[in-house]
């Protein structure tokens, strides 16, 4: 895959970082949407740091991002196990 090198401004920085160009416009929104969560807590919470609004908006995507790896984890604890019943029934059968 072909690496490209972009710059990025987030929170009134600029930041030059090397992505694959596959995921180039998912970055992108991501920066966007960042931006977006920056202006909402400063706006909402009345916060004059900057570095306390990325702490905030950090440890809310963290917490999202740990909740859906637990969801997928379950729900692949299940889906294994119901594979496991198929397969167990399908054994069964094919004896019989």
């Amino acid at each position: 895959m072909e690496e490209i090198s972009i710059t990025v401004e987030i929170a009134g920085r600029p930041y030059k970082v090397t992505i694959l160009r596959s995921e180039e416009e998912m970055f992108r929104k991501a920066v966007k949407v960042l931006a977006e969560k920056l202006k909402e807590y400063s706006q909402s919470y009345a916060i004059k740091d900057v570095q306390d609004a990325l702490a905030l908006v950090a440890l809310q995507y963290t917490s999202s991002s740990l909740k859906y790896e637990d969801q997928a984890t379950n729900e692949s604890s299940r889906l294994i196990e119901k594979l496991n019943e198929i397969d167990t029934i399908l054994n069964q059968n094919s004896t019989v």
